[in-house]
């Protein structure tokens, strides 16, 4: 007898080991955020402001793709930790503008080691650097089309 719908079993989903993976690359990162006592939603956020110093909520939420009904509280408990702070544009009181406190730069210094760490998780004989590399500019390939469909979808 032929089996019908293989095409609904897990093992044949692509976004199953995307989320796999996921999900389990973010445990990675658990113990390292745990020393600075953030969340990895909290880690990206810092990311961004470590590179560019300020940023709007919405460049934020661009970057990182989270809607600000998901990115506010995320900021307010940053906030809360005093790791950034939150203030209104002088030149346009509905943009809110976040920043590092001193406290959310020092924090830079202690972060610094983990993408090493991370990375030397991803080191196997199963798989190469080269194709770590190569999966990367894949994925990261991946979620432009993706964020370019979802755009198109939005509108």
């Amino acid at each position: 007898m032929k089996k019908k719908f293989t095409n609904l079993y897990l093992e044949n989903q692509l976004c199953f080991p995307l989320y796999a993976a996921s999900r389990l690359t973010t445990k990675l990162y658990a113990p390292h955020l745990k020393k600075l006592d953030i969340t990895y939603p909290q880690y990206l956020v810092l990311l961004i402001l470590w590179e560019h110093q300020t940023q709007s909520v919405s460049e934020i939420g661009q970057q990182l793709m989270l809607e600000s009904n998901t990115l506010t509280p995320l900021l307010k408990r940053l906030e809360q930790k005093e790791i950034i702070q939150r203030n209104r544009s002088n030149k346009d009181e509905r943009t809110v503008i976040i920043s590092l406190t001193k406290a959310g730069e020092n924090l830079k210094e202690q972060a610094a080691v983990i993408p090493e760490k991370i990375m030397g998780s991803f080191r196997d004989d199963n798989i190469s650097d080269t194709e770590v590399a190569a999966f990367e500019k894949t994925l990261l390939s991946l979620v432009k089309i993706l964020k370019e469909k979802s755009t198109k979808n939005e509108e």
